[in-house]
């Protein structure tokens, strides 16, 4: 690592927001590239990178979520099937990017399954969502309105209140 120039081992974070099909999915490329641009198709369930380097030697990793992408993948850099390494756990897949080539690169990854235990939610007439699976959605009226949203605003007050408290007897005190 000693040899290397400082761009060549310096990681660019780049957080890409995927929403598709009601939901909203982050994917997380960390590398010594940047990204110019991206393309989500879910109906040929791939995401698609534009990629621009000033290096000759590229290094990236890439999250995705497996709950946007899963199953058996394919990667193809600038038209070529490409095969980094794959780490997997049941929440995301760890992606090792090494490959050669300053400039632009076009990176496309494609999975065999989409949605991996998400229903799509499909929008109505009334811009409001309705899910295909109605289990995860109360009915009208069952909205939770417990005052637990309101509890740091009570805990803030309190302890203005308590500081209050102690400033004033301390003065009683004093004097």
């Amino acid at each position: 690592m000693y040899g290397q120039l400082l761009s060549d081992a310096t990681g660019l974070i780049t957080r890409i927001d995927i929403q598709t099909s009601g939901y909203d999915f982050e994917v997380v490329l960390t590398s010594n590239f940047d990204l110019i641009d991206y393309k989500f198709d879910k109906n040929s369930k791939q995401l698609t990178l534009y990629l621009d380097s000033g290096l000759e030697n590229n290094l990236g990793e890439l999250v995705i979520p497996s709950t946007l992408l899963n199953g058996d993948f394919t990667f193809y850099l600038n038209e070529q099937e490409f095969f980094p390494k794959i780490q997997s756990s049941e929440r995301i897949h760890f992606i090792t990017l090494e490959f050669t080539g300053s400039g632009s690169n076009v990176l496309s990854i494609s999975g065999s399954e989409y949605l991996i235990g998400l229903d799509e939610i499909i929008s109505n007439e009334n811009n409001s969502f309705e899910t295909v699976d109605h289990d995860y959605l109360p009915s009208d009226g069952e909205f939770d309105t417990s005052p637990s949203d309101d509890y740091l605003i009570w805990l803030i007050v309190g302890g203005i209140i308590v500081v209050v408290v102690i400033f004033g007897t301390m003065k009683f005190v004093k004097k």
